[in-house]
Formats: structure tokens, C-alpha cells, sequence
């Protein structure tokens, strides 16, 4: 009998292997499909100076009320209304940062404008660290 079952199980494998999983791995095309596009300090600036961006801090309130970047939107106190804080135009620049380059806060941000249906979605990678260094002012 084991040598039975053992077996079945080795003529069985091969075909499991080759069913399609319930829950598969995100893929390649998957994850560029959710990527989210980074902007430089300098088109950064340019965006604000020209008063076209919209810019959302993931930073947390605590984080938020010691410094932004000056017009942002702090995403904690905001992102359940989210969408009366961001323009009508779904294809306008929408920012979202955080503390650095090794933070992955923004992303809430980030998808959470997404999902509200707007197509320029971009993340200042440098966050609100980089900012700081490059000479940037912050509000408070």
C-alpha cells in the first residue's frame, strides 16, 4: 500500500505543478502597473512655482505640523475626504512624498489618489528630507 500511495503522489505532482495557483504572485507587469512615477526637486519646484500641483504629505500629523513642503496636504487629517482637497481635473499633478527615499509611506497617498481616478500621480522620492537638505522651506 505505500508503495501505491507513494505513487499516486508522484503521478499527481507533476499535474498539480501545472494548475493554476488561487492567489499567484504579483508578476513584473504587475508591479508596473502599480508603479508610481518619480519627479525631480527641480520639476518639483517648477510644478509649485507654476501652482499646478497638488502635493499630499504622508508623513503623519505629528510629522505634518513640525514641516511641509508649503501647500501640501497632510494625508492623515485629510485622506478619508480626500477628494475635496484634490483638483476636478483627474489628469492633473498629483505628489505625494513622505519622509525619504527609504520610506514607502506615500504609497497610501499615492493609491489613494489613484483610486479617486486621477492619471499624473507622482512621488517625490527625496521626501521631506531631501527637501529640507536641497534648501527647500517648509510651513508649519
Amino acid at each position: 500500500m505505500r508503495h501505491l500511495t507513494l505513487l499516486f503522489i508522484t503521478a499527481v505532482l507533476p499535474f498539480a505543478a501545472m494548475a493554476p495557483s488561487v492567489a499567484a504572485e504579483p508578476t513584473v507587469a504587475d508591479a508596473a502597473d502599480h508603479a508610481i512615477a518619480d519627479i525631480s526637486k527641480a520639476d518639483l519646484d517648477a510644478a509649485i512655482k507654476a501652482k499646478t500641483v497638488t502635493l499630499i504629505d504622508c508623513n503623519g500629523t505629528e510629522s505634518y505640523a513640525a514641516g511641509h513642503i508649503p501647500g501640501a496636504l497632510d494625508f492623515t487629517a485629510n485622506g478619508k475626504d480626500l477628494a475635496a482637497h484634490l483638483p476636478k481635473d483627474k489628469a492633473a499633478l498629483v505628489v505625494a512624498y513622505c519622509g525619504g527615499p527609504k520610506c514607502g509611506a506615500y504609497k497610501s497617498g499615492a493609491d489613494a489618489a489613484k483610486a479617486l481616478g486621477y492619471t499624473n500621480v507622482k512621488h517625490f522620492s527625496e521626501g521631506i528630507s531631501g527637501w529640507k537638505k536641497a534648501g527647500g522651506t517648509v510651513e508649519k
